[in-house]
């Protein structure tokens, strides 16, 4: 059970700094650049991850590398860019909080994990949390945007699903760099192509490209493929929701924002439902259910199977009424293993015992 809470929290810091980067982008980033923040981000975290491991991918690696850096980074950075050009920020999110359902659902098909109760349950309160959280209505929902938030989610969670299945024989800080150095790879064209030359960095732009390279993406992607080796996908996905929290709470703390009391709530909310889906906590609640429960004796003699019509009643030295005893005497005089018929009386018990009256 510990070693579970010890991986869960290593995955938390995955989504805890991406709920970082809403403010580091925001105060210290170019934003008239995302697809070059993107392949700032990507690339130079997979080469610094890449001299780590000193191993390039061998075989399949090369074109696996390729499909899974395209599903968690190329595609899905650039998806995100669109949806965010024609979605609220709000709407977004949401969309992309059903994540946690997605992994369940493709984990159970490719990984043959079964989806479990409390999961599912955990992954619908941190939906319903994240929408409290972030939706306030009378945001303009434009359908091409919703569509681009969806498989943004829908194809980084087969890319880390992949990813998991993948994973046997190779290291996680060798498969995290390869997947890097490709999504940065499969960006880089498409950002020569919309946006032209990268843009021109001052020293904040600098030192935020460097946390956002090297903490948030080329750390944070370890901790997230470590997590998905030692826990369920689907439990993996939950965490994931402490993203969005991250992002309300340092705005709250750092850019002076109002929490607000449905926010707080919403908080709440996910919290619960992520913990809800945690093994440790299944497991817990398992025993808890099947554990023996303490019977009252007025219950357990109700339980306790009566003797059918016609037999005999047991007597009080647990010997039947219709038992003969070594010595006893029939009224008649004769011993029972004369043949004579035994009485009820025929029990040697104490009482009937020679010196009985002296222990009385």
């Amino acid at each position: 059970m510990e070693a579970t809470w010890r991986w869960s929290l290593v995955t938390a810091f995955a989504p805890i700094t991406w709920g970082t980067t809403y403010w580091v982008t925001r105060h210290l980033l170019p934003v008239d650049h995302p697809l070059w923040g993107a392949v700032l981000r990507a690339l130079p975290a997979g080469l610094v991850l890449l001299v780590v491991a000193r191993r390039l991918p061998r075989c399949s690696w090369w074109w696996r590398s390729a499909v899974l850096g395209t599903l968690t980074m190329g595609a899905f950075f650039a998806l995100v860019y669109v949806a965010a050009q024609l979605l609220p920020t709000s709407v977004a999110a949401t969309v992309m909080a059903t994540s946690p359902v997605v992994m369940i659902l493709v984990a159970w098909l490719l990984l043959a994990q079964r989806p479990r109760l409390l999961a599912l349950a955990g992954a619908a309160l941190g939906l319903v949390g994240v929408a409290l959280m972030l939706l306030t209505g009378g945001a303009d929902i434009d359908p091409l945007g919703v569509l681009a938030s969806v498989a943004a989610m829908t194809m980084s969670s087969v890319g880390f699903v992949l990813a998991t299945r993948w994973s046997e024989g190779v290291d996680v800080v060798s498969s995290t760099a390869w997947q890097l150095v490709a999504g940065g790879l499969v960006l880089l064209p498409f950002a020569v192509a919309v946006e032209g030359n990268p843009p021109t960095l001052d020293g904040p732009a600098v030192l935020g490209f460097a946390y956002v390279s090297l903490v948030s993406t080329a750390l944070a992607y370890l901790a997230w493929y470590a997590g998905l080796r030692h826990l369920p996908a689907g439990t993996v996905g939950l965490v994931g929701l402490l993203n969005p929290v991250t992002g309300v709470l340092l705005g709250t703390v750092v850019a002076a924002e109002r929490l607000t009391v449905q926010q707080a709530l919403g908080i709440v909310v996910v919290l619960a439902g992520v913990l809800l889906g945690q093994p440790a906590v299944e497991r817990a609640t398992r025993r808890w259910w099947t554990r023996p429960r303490a019977v009252s004796p007025r219950t357990a003699a109700a339980r306790r199977p009566r003797p059918a019509a016609g037999a005999p009643a047991p007597a009080s030295c647990g010997r039947t009424a219709a038992e003969p005893t070594h010595g006893a005497r029939s009224p008649a005089g004769s011993s029972a293993e004369g043949g004579s018929e035994p009485t009820s009386s025929s029990c040697s018990c104490l009482h009937d015992r020679p010196g009985a009256d002296a222990l009385r």
